[in-house]
């Protein structure tokens, strides 16, 4: 199965996924957003499984930063999208790609459901 997490490395919910998927001996690749960026199509896949309105963190300080009227225009996937590609940062953080599927956040209980061992 392949693994990629997503995400920044200085995150403290990154910073817990990678723990807990090292703890658990399990291998996958990491997406720096920071270095590597984050593509349109990249995007639009993790919208087959998560919600575009999970997906867009709207608790964080990118966020709580952007002026009223911009966070009014995102009314949709697509404006949500083109949020997303203008600033990483404001993607639930991190993102798991593996089996097919993709998840946002972190919660052990989560992960252990998706890595049975």
């Amino acid at each position: 199965m392949t693994i990629t997490l997503y995400g920044i490395p200085n995150c403290d919910q990154v910073k817990k996924a990678r723990d807990w998927l090292g703890a658990h001996a399990i291998e996958y690749s990491f997406h720096d957003f920071k270095k590597a960026g984050v593509e349109r199509a990249l995007i639009q896949s993790w919208l087959k499984d998560i919600p575009w309105e999970t997906l867009l963190n709207r608790k964080g300080t990118t966020w709580r930063k952007l002026p009223d009227e911009r966070k009014a225009q995102i009314t949709d996937a697509e404006q949500a999208i083109a949020l997303m590609l203008e600033a990483p940062s404001i993607i639930k953080r991190p993102v798991l790609s593996a089996g097919g599927k993709s998840h946002a956040g972190f919660s052990g209980q989560t992960y252990q459901e998706i890595f049975p061992q």
